[in-house]
């Protein structure tokens, strides 16, 4: 995806897109990119399962917590216009969500809020609005692209596989499999390297914010 200059942030950023989220011991990795280059995020459980509910289109019996703040959004007339992972310490990354609101009292105008990634992107897909990643940023981070393809081959794999002793048992039609319940041992990929820097620095950002102290996005690949 092309560059874009976002206006208000004085930088240039990537457009990028969530490619996939894959839960893990506790916790969900994030891949996010484009068709240039994939990096991870990896976030606590519950936002892990909000973005993947979000990316798939389930409903919920009773909304939870980002619905709930979408609909209060809504109610004010506004909505998320774009996120901004903006700065990484380490394995810690952090966002800025850029909300638009227009209503019968006010012009339309935009307000920046300080955020996790891991509720930005969950917000981000919930509404459909652009996500982008500081330059600075996207050129820091490890090109995750062949880890994420080699996943998705060793899910491919075990699809077919169940679905081959489905048919020789006769147990279930193959048109009914959930892939999303296929078990992805990630940790038996062979040669596959997907531990990160543990540093978490306390360096603040955007003249002297300093960051959340309890951000889930820097921990590293689970193992089993």
């Amino acid at each position: 995806m092309g560059r874009a200059l976002v206006k208000g942030m004085n930088r240039d950023v990537v457009e990028a897109q969530v490619r996939a989220v894959l839960p893990l011991d506790g916790s969900f990795a994030v891949f996010l990119g484009n068709e240039e280059k994939t990096f991870v995020i990896y976030v606590d459980e519950s936002v892990g399962s909000a973005i993947s509910m979000f990316m798939r289109g389930i409903s919920k019996e009773r909304p939870m917590t980002h619905d709930l703040l979408a609909t209060v959004l809504l109610a004010f007339g506004a909505k998320v216009d774009r996120v901004i992972i903006n700065e990484v310490h380490g394995s810690v990354f952090h966002a800025r969500m850029i909300l638009s609101a227009e209503n019968e009292l006010h012009s339309r105008k935009l307000i920046e809020l300080d955020t996790r990634p891991s509720d930005s992107i969950a917000m981000a897909v919930q509404q459909g609005a652009p996500l982008f990643v500081a330059q600075h940023v996207w050129d820091s981070v490890d090109d995750m692209t062949d880890t994420l393809a080699e996943i998705e081959k060793r899910g491919q794999e075990d699809k077919d596989a169940a679905a081959a002793a489905a048919i020789e048992d006769d147990d279930e039609d193959v048109d009914e499999i959930d892939p999303d319940e296929l078990d992805l041992d990630l940790d038996a990929l062979a040669g596959i390297d997907l531990d990160q820097d543990e540093d978490e620095e306390d360096e603040g950002y955007n003249d002297g914010y300093k960051g959340n102290d309890d951000d889930d996005e820097g921990e590293e690949w689970k193992k089993k």
